[in-house]
């Protein structure tokens, strides 16, 4: 059993932790990082938690193996590093940093201390992406040629303007660290690397400040083209689409697919639904338990976050930005 402490215990840490006490035999949180212990002491006696106001202090506990990082995501860097020099595993919440630099260091700083990394990208555990994935790896659609993607909510009208997320440091590229990277991770994961993109990225919901609508086109180093659209006050919507020589498949949501032939015959695949966030931190355990370093390819991990650094440049200068 994988001990861990959930660090950054708000709205999505909670959410982790429901997803596994007492339901999984893999892992299990033992302690909550919390700027205020009085406060969530209803947190930690609703799941057994202790309660520890200081990072350092989770990190010389010899009874917690891993930390789970759900904290603001300037911090991931800094955090990702001193938890591996600590002989901490760590699951750090997506985005995994926010510059390619600090994704680099923090990687090497997992890769020398010989400790498992893993990253919430949760949506790679729907059962409908899953098979996407083995169907597109099997050549089922042909060479794959072009990707499309939207993940949009109504986060702008949600957050306050004094929330963390509310601002262009934390929240770069709009919706990218919220939703959009999960679909680059995606289409990374199905197209190879991401080389080169150009996108817009504009606020017109003036509440807060974080672009609410935002859009590119990519290329990938399997030689597929892709166009991503996230939009930060918009109805809730997640949707990729893949087209290959031979055929596409379409997604909405995590467990409906449908599979279409050349001529547009289409076959509807109802998958029965899981809980994403136990899956993948169960992967986490799983790993951990095999001794196996990274559940996600580094290059991957980094490519998705230089993938994104880029979207923010070249939406401000209006040029197409070479990821290398």
């Amino acid at each position: 059993m994988l001990r861990a402490a959930i660090c950054g215990a708000g709205h999505w840490g909670t959410r982790l932790i429901e997803s596994v006490q007492g339901k999984s035999g893999k892992i299990r949180f033992v302690a909550a990082l919390t700027r205020d212990p009085a406060a969530r002491k209803p947190l930690g006696e609703r799941f057994g938690l202790a309660l520890i106001a200081r990072y350092a202090d989770v990190l010389a506990d010899p009874a917690i193996d891993a930390v789970v990082l759900a904290t603001p995501h300037s911090r991931h860097a800094a955090e990702i590093a001193a938890a591996a020099q600590a002989g901490k595993h760590v699951f750090v919440e997506k985005p995994f940093t926010l510059t390619r630099a600090s994704a680099e260091s923090a990687i090497e700083s997992c890769r020398t201390a010989g400790i498992t990394l893993h990253v919430g990208f949760n949506r790679r555990y729907a059962p409908a992406y899953a098979d996407m994935k083995r169907r597109i790896a099997a050549g089922e659609i042909g060479a794959l040629r072009h990707v499309e993607g939207n993940f949009s909510g109504p986060s702008s009208y949600q957050i306050e303007p004094g929330n963390w997320r509310s601002n262009q440091i934390e929240s770069p590229g709009g919706s990218m660290t919220a939703r959009g990277c999960h679909v680059l991770d995606a289409m990374v994961h199905v197209a190879g690397l991401a080389t080169e993109v150009v996108a817009i990225s504009e606020r017109q919901q003036l509440d807060i400040d974080v672009d609410d609508t935002t859009s590119c086109l990519l290329r990938f180093a399997g030689g597929a083209t892709g166009t991503l659209a996230t939009l930060h006050a918009a109805t809730r919507f997640y949707r990729m689409h893949a087209f290959g020589s031979k055929g596409a498949l379409e997604l909405r949501g995590d467990t409906e697919l449908d599979v279409f032939d050349l001529d547009g015959n289409v076959r509807r695949l109802s998958f029965e639904g899981i809980d994403k966030e136990r899956a993948e931190l169960e992967a986490f355990a799983d790993a951990v338990a095999g001794r196996v370093k990274f559940v996600i390819a580094p290059e991957e991990i980094v490519n998705v976050v230089a993938g994104t650094e880029a979207v923010v440049a070249s939406a401000r200068s209006g040029k197409t930005v070479t990821i290398s």
